[in-house]
Parts: C-alpha cells; structure tokens; sequence
C-alpha cells in the first residue's frame, strides 16, 4: 500500500489526473491524502469532487478556505467570483449530494501510527494535538448541523479573530479554528494570525512577520505537518517535519504528488489549454 498526499488541486483535475497515472496509483490498495482547495481556479472542480467522492475509504480530505467558500456559495451566502470555474459543479444534478459529502470532511487529518498530521494551512504554533482535535471536531459537528449555514458558515468571514484564548466565544473559537487552519501563513510578534502578506519568505515587506512553520511548536518534535495553501511558497519550508505541498498549479506552475513511503516528491505541469480535452 502507497500513501500519496496531493498539494492543493483547485479544480485542475487533468493534471491531478496525469499526476496519478505516473504512480500508478490504484485506489484497491493506495490512499490518497489531499490538503484542501479541491475546488475553484481549475476547469474541473466538479470532476474532482466526483473523484475524491468515489474514492471513498481510499481518500482522506481536509477543507480547504476554498472548500469552505463552496459551502458559502452554494448556500447563497456569497456569490462565486468570476475567476472561478464553478458554473458547472453549481448546475451538476448531483450538487447537493457533492454538498453534503463536502461539508462532512474535516479540518486535519491525524495519523499518529506515522506521527503525521494533515490540515489545509498548517496547525497554529501554540496548540497542542489535544487542542488541535478538540476545537478542529467542534468545527466538523457545527459543520453537520443542519443549521450550518446560518450557524457557521456566514460567520466565518471575519479577519477579527486573529489570536485564540480562553476568553472567546464559542463561535469565536470556531472562527479562529478556520482562520489558522484554512487561511493561516505569516503570524504576528504576538503570535496573532497576519491575513494580508502572501509573499515568499524572502520577499515579505514586512521582517516582523514569521512563518508560523518556523516558530517554536507545542506539537511532539516527531511529527510531520503537512499542508498546502501556500502557492507563494513553492514547497519550501527547508524543514523535513514540515510538507509544503501547494505549488501553484492553477496558477501556471505544477501539481506536486509526495509519496510517503520513499519520500520522493512527483510533479505535473500545468497543461496549456489548447491541449486540454
């Protein structure tokens, strides 16, 4: 059995799916780990979601902000934005079943058998695995209620709740719990989240901000965090416990597949349109 873990997809599903072919991957007997943003950018976020739904035990999924967002637009909470290839999942006859199987994915995976967690954006320095679980399960329950929408999901778009602390609402919790595990990359001197630098680590405008891969952790020293969401990046964290995986693929750039057991690392190219099917 192979355990591959694909950076975020955003909906380019021809070259998630060229990707697999050079590993030869068969769902029987592999597993395939995906950090979150299934969807948006690519033309075929609704094939992708078809995928990783049929794959069902030989897949595990983490929500993604843009995941999340999905949830918002399908809701008629926000509208999808233009640069988004959204118009056909949105139609798809099976849309609200792609939904609800959506919205029963969690915030991080956890494999302690490999000392190894997976969540979109990466896991705020001061939590520990006890608090990770804990407040990422509070998350997935609101997320299964049937009131999510209006409970949940119309709150979460805030930049306010950037610290976590005992004094927080529960719904404040919750909103950070999204915020650092979905949006988070560069912290503050204080440790508060920073919401508006994307930059790569040599070119922030801004030497107060870190890397919140590189600041002191509260999680065992043996385990191994991997996460996406930052194309900026290019999967350099020049750190082996920490797996950046996001290499921009929808934004013109490659699709990375790391395979566990060898610990090689296997990419596509974007593929230009004009060799698109």
């Amino acid at each position: 059995m192979a355990n591959y873990f694909v950076g975020d997809i955003q909906g380019c599903f021809d070259e998630l799916t060229l990707l697999l072919d050079k590993v030869a991957f068969n769902p029987s007997k592999d597993c395939l780990w995906a950090v979150g943003d299934l969807v948006a950018r690519g033309a075929g976020s609704l094939e992708t979601l078809r995928f990783f739904k049929s794959l069902s035990g030989s897949a595990k999924v983490v929500l993604g902000n843009h995941d999340l967002h999905l949830l918002a637009i399908h809701g008629k909470l926000k509208r999808a934005n233009p640069k988004d290839h959204l118009t056909a999942l949105l139609a798809a006859d099976d849309i609200n079943n792609i939904i609800d199987w959506l919205r029963l994915q969690p915030l991080y995976q956890d494999w302690p058998e490999k000392r190894l967690i997976m969540t979109h954006a990466g896991v705020p320095p001061n939590w520990d695995l006890t608090t990770l679980r804990n407040e990422a399960d509070l998350v997935s329950q609101a997320l299964k209620s049937e009131n999510y929408l209006q409970d949940l999901i119309s709150e979460m778009y805030t930049n306010s709740v950037d610290e976590f602390h005992t004094g927080l609402t529960a719904l404040e919790k919750q909103i950070y719990c999204i915020n650092a595990l979905t949006r988070m990359r560069y912290l503050k001197a204080d440790g508060r989240l920073d919401f508006d630098c994307k930059s790569p680590l040599h070119d922030r405008d801004n030497d107060a901000l870190v890397p919140w891969f590189i600041q002191a952790s509260k999680l065992p020293d043996d385990y191994t965090v991997v996460f996406g969401h930052w194309a900026a990046i290019m999967g350099q964290t020049h750190l082996a416990n920490r797996q950046a995986l996001d290499t921009g693929c929808c934004w013109g750039e490659h699709l990375t597949l790391w395979h566990l057991e060898s610990n090689q690392k296997i990419i596509q190219s974007k593929l230009k349109d004009v060799n698109r099917s």
